[in-house]
């Protein structure tokens, strides 16, 4: 069975999930956004085994450690959707407009995700789905097994993701989270990029923008 921590990282306190094949002791990070020093702590203190670093959206605040994690396991970068790689190519902007520095490396996934891939983490998997919106190439990770999913910015405990930034569309957003998300079960407790836990039974009852009484 899958079983995860979350590490809040930078002035952003961005959840970096560090998770885990409680039979094999493979484990991924999902969007280590920074301080890596603190994440390998982390790491060293489960004692466990990265084996990928995997990342739902391009955005500084879940990219920043990825690069510096990823040589240091010796391990690949996997994620997101290839419609993100213009995120990644302006680190410099992005540090800019966050108030962080500039990572000395840049993040270049070996693999983009698509709809309907599933990442194998030990005996446990992670399937794909593309949920645009907050980016256009936005993925949200998903353990149907655990009743789990690990959203990024997508969805929040009562709120969901920004659409300002550029490529960002609130439709759109929308559309995956009640398209995509709410197929998955009311049961699915979920991890977001920011704040604490939920699951989509309390969104779809309660989430002021997404909830089903908005569209009855």
């Amino acid at each position: 069975m899958l079983q995860f921590q979350i590490i809040p990282v930078t002035h952003y306190q961005q959840n970096c999930s560090l998770i885990w094949c409680d039979q094999t002791n493979q484990a991924a990070l999902i969007d280590p956004g920074g301080e890596p020093e603190r994440i390998k702590q982390a790491v060293a203190q489960a004692g466990v085994r990265i084996t990928k670093i995997l990342l739902t959206h391009g955005h500084l605040d879940h990219v920043g450690a990825a690069t510096a994690l990823a040589e240091y396991y010796q391990t690949a970068i996997i994620g997101p959707h290839i419609d993100d790689t213009f995120w990644l190519e302006m680190l410099d902007k992005q540090a800019q407009m966050m108030g962080f520095h500039r990572p000395r490396q840049n993040v270049v996934p070996a693999q983009f995700l698509v709809e309907g891939d599933v990442i194998a983490v030990g005996q446990s998997s992670l399937q794909v789905r593309h949920c645009p919106g907050h980016t256009p190439g936005h993925v949200v990770l998903i353990d149907t097994e655990a009743r789990l999913a690990f959203v990024g910015d997508v969805l929040f405990n009562g709120a969901v993701g920004r659409s300002d930034f550029p490529r960002g569309d609130h439709a759109t957003l929308v559309r995956s989270i009640t398209g995509k998300l709410w197929r998955l079960g009311d049961d699915i407790r979920f991890v977001p990029g920011h704040g604490p836990m939920s699951t989509f039974a309390h969104e779809r009852a309660h989430n002021p923008f997404v909830a089903d009484k908005n569209f009855g």
